[in-house]
C-alpha cells in the first residue's frame, strides 16, 4: 500500500475513490463493489497505508506473502484465505508483502437497511477480531464461496432494478453463513493452536487470582482477558465454546467458583471476605452466582465441606 506521510489514517468515504486509486471505472453500483484481481494485475499497493473505510470489506488472498495489519495486530496470512473487515477498522499492509491476488467485496453498511442482515451481521464475530488469523478454505469450501462471490459479481455488474438490493442482501447473507460455518470448523481443526491459547488464558486467570489483582482491578473481565492474549471477546468465546462447550464469561465464573471453594474450605475468611477478595463489590452478588453455579450457599458448602 501506498505510505501514508500523516500519522492519521487515510479514510476512504465512497467507493469512486477507491476505484480511482487502482485506476478501476467507476462502480456500477454507488454503495458496493467487486474487485476481481485473481490474476494479480491490479497494484493494490497503491491504496494508502494505514486506512479506515466506511464499508464492510470481505476478501480472499490466494497467497499474500508478509502480514496484514488489523487494528493494533496482524493477520496470518500465509497460506491465502479469507479476510473480514468491519467499517472504520484500520487496515494497513506490511512493508514486505508481496502477492495481492485474489477477490475484494465492498459494501456500505446502508446497503443493508430494512433488512434483518443489518442487525445480524453486527454479531458475527470474524467482523470483530483485534488479533486474527484468516479463513483457510478446503478445496470444497474454496468451491462453495467463490460460487457464491461469482453469483455477487455477476449481480453487480448487472443493470440495478427493483430486486437488485434485496438479491445482493441475500447473496452477502449466504456469503457470510458459510463462512460462520467454516470458521465453526476451522475452531476444530486447528485445535493445536487454540490450546495454546487455552493454555495462556489458564496461566492468566492463575496470575490474575495469585497475585491478588482482584483487591486492585475486582473482578476479572473478557475483555481484560481478551486484550492479555491479544484477541477480541468474540475470538475467545468462539474459541472457548469450541474447546470447552463454555464461552468466556461462563470460563471466568468456573474459575471464581472454584478459587471461591478453595477459600472457603481452607480458610476461616467469612463470606463477606471471600467475596471482597474475588473482587466482588457485594456479598450479595457472589453469594447469588456461587449458588446459581452449586446449588449451594457459601455457608451450606461450607458447612457441608466441613
Amino acid at each position: 500500500m501506498k505510505k501514508n506521510n500523516t500519522n492519521i489514517p487515510h479514510r476512504y468515504e465512497c467507493l469512486t475513490d477507491i476505484h480511482r486509486m487502482l485506476g478501476l471505472p467507476k462502480p456500477m453500483h454507488p454503495m458496493i463493489s467487486f474487485i476481481d484481481n485473481l490474476d494479480g494485475q491490479l497494484e493494490l499497493n497503491k491504496l494508502i497505508s494505514p486506512h479506515t473505510s466506511a464499508f464492510y470489506k470481505i476478501s480472499y488472498k490466494t497467497a499474500l506473502q508478509g502480514r496484514l495489519r488489523y487494528g493494533q495486530h496482524y493477520y496470518d496470512f500465509d497460506e491465502g484465505g479469507l479476510f473480514f473487515v468491519a467499517p472504520n477498522q484500520l487496515v494497513a499492509d506490511d512493508h514486505n508483502n508481496g502477492d495481492h491476488a485474489g477477490y475484494t467485496l465492498l459494501f456500505h453498511p446502508d446497503l443493508l437497511l430494512t433488512s434483518s442482515l443489518s442487525k445480524k451481521i453486527k454479531h458475527y464475530g470474524f467482523f470483530a477480531y483485534t488479533a486474527n488469523e484468516a479463513l483457510y478454505l478446503s478445496a470444497q469450501e474454496k468451491m462453495m464461496i467463490f460460487t457464491v462471490l461469482d453469483m455477487i459479481q455477476k449481480e453487480v455488474n448487472s443493470r440495478i432494478d427493483d430486486f437488485s438490493q434485496d438479491v445482493l442482501i441475500s447473496q452477502i447473507d449466504l456469503l457470510l453463513n458459510y463462512s460462520h460455518r467454516f470458521y465453526k470448523r476451522q475452531f476444530i481443526t486447528r485445535k493445536l493452536v487454540h490450546n495454546q491459547l487455552l493454555q495462556q488464558l489458564e496461566a492468566a486467570l492463575a496470575d490474575y487470582f495469585n497475585n491478588e489483582k482482584t483487591l486492585i482491578h475486582g473482578l476479572p473481565t473478557v475483555q481484560y482477558l481478551s486484550s492479555q492474549l491479544n484477541v477480541s471477546s468474540s475470538y475467545l468465546s468462539d474459541m472457548l465454546r469450541a474447546l470447552t462447550g463454555q464461552n468466556a464469561q461462563q470460563h471466568i465464573h468456573y474459575h471464581l467458583i472454584e478459587k471461591a471453594k478453595e477459600k472457603l474450605s481452607t480458610t476461616q475468611l467469612s463470606v463477606s471476605e471471600i467475596a471482597y477478595y474475588l473482587g466482588f463489590e457485594h456479598p450479595q452478588s457472589f453469594s447469588k452466582l456461587f449458588k446459581s453455579k452449586t446449588h449451594l450457599t457459601p455457608l451450606k458448602f461450607r458447612q457441608s465441606f466441613n
